[in-house]
């Protein structure tokens, strides 16, 4: 059994060509697995449930969330959104899409 990169599931198994989830329906393969490594502004491999400070500013329309910031339980995404690549909580704003580039791992 090998553990799903999106899930979390414990039950993927191999199919002879690539590891499949039979509860999230993902398909992977350890080539993939290398390639879709993020990491944080100073090369820090970035992963789902890691908490990460952030390095500068970031504008919201009127507010601004300063640099030093903790965005706690990322989650990497399968699809990047507008180049944002990682999904945060951050305390009085919620859930925000962030950029790898601008957070560096705790």
């Amino acid at each position: 059994m090998h553990e799903c990169p999106s899930c979390g599931s414990e039950y993927g198994y191999d199919d002879g060509v690539a590891y499949n989830c039979p509860e999230c329906g993902h398909v992977w393969t350890e080539e993939s697995l290398k390639e879709a490594e993020i990491k944080d502004a100073v090369g820090n491999v970035l992963s789902t449930g890691d908490d990460v400070t952030l390095i500068t500013d970031v504008k919201l329309g009127k507010d601004t969330i300063k640099r030093g910031t903790k965005a706690k339980g990322i989650r990497i995404l399968d699809e990047p959104h507008n180049g944002h690549d990682i999904d945060g909580k951050v305390d009085k704003f919620g859930s925000i899409y962030l950029k790898s580039s601008i957070v560096k791992k705790l």
